[in-house]
């Protein structure tokens, strides 16, 4: 059994894991939108989170979005969105609520074909709700903006502090090798075209080198 000793946050690293947190996650206030996405991954709590909102009256369709990644393989064997739909119908969404994109294998893959699911349905939104990992709402953000800059776009994920969610994970080393690698992306990622530039002070900057500084690369591009 995990112990709680061993998913706590390593103090000398704490307060710049702290600052890369706050960063991405944007805090948007939530309205009503056309269209949930679930954004795969290998965080079961992205289907919770969109399930909670569904059943909320957030949007009244939801689509995951996901194959399998080497980070996902083991836990998700059928796919990412397949696994989160069967969450999703475990805990009161409707089937006819929800669609499936079993082939994207990036962010901008989750975007781009879960427009053409949609598009095949005959369903066309003005706003989105993105749900994904707290540490992947900017990235998520700056992606769709670039990719489909006709739809208003909102982003949520479950709301946990940075403790709880390294808790909930159960490997903070892996929770800080993808923040690290999550932020280095919104630069990397605006330069190569695949998403809009994004704001980065200072010392947000000086955490991500203290965490890189610290051996946590094993996310970088």
């Amino acid at each position: 059994m995990t112990t709680q000793t061993t998913v706590q946050l390593a103090s000398s690293i704490r307060s710049a894991v702290q600052t890369l947190w706050d960063y991405h996650d944007l805090h948007h206030t939530l309205t009503p939108t056309d269209v949930g996405i679930g954004l795969g991954s290998h965080d079961l709590g992205v289907a919770t989170c969109a399930a909670q909102l569904y059943l909320a009256g957030t949007f009244p369709l939801l689509v995951f979005t996901g194959a399998n990644a080497p980070t996902t393989i083991e836990r998700f064997p059928r796919g990412e969105a397949v696994h989160y739909r069967e969450h999703a119908l475990s805990l009161g969404v409707p089937d006819e609520a929800i669609l499936v994109e079993p082939e994207a294998r990036n962010t901008g893959e989750n975007i781009t074909l879960t427009r053409n699911v949609l598009k095949g349905r005959g369903v066309e939104p003005r706003s989105v709700t993105l749900i994904s990992r707290p540490y992947q709402q900017r990235r998520a953000y700056a992606t769709c903006r670039k990719l489909w800059p006709e739809v208003t776009v909102q982003c949520a994920s479950l709301p946990l502090a940075l403790d709880d969610y390294v808790a909930s994970i159960g490997d903070p080393d892996r929770v800080v090798n993808m923040l690290v690698g999550d932020t280095q992306r919104i630069e990397v990622y605006a330069d190569k075209g695949f998403a809009i530039e994004q704001p980065m002070p200072n010392e947000v900057r000086e955490a991500f080198q203290q965490l890189v500084d610290a051996g946590y690369t094993s996310r970088l591009v």
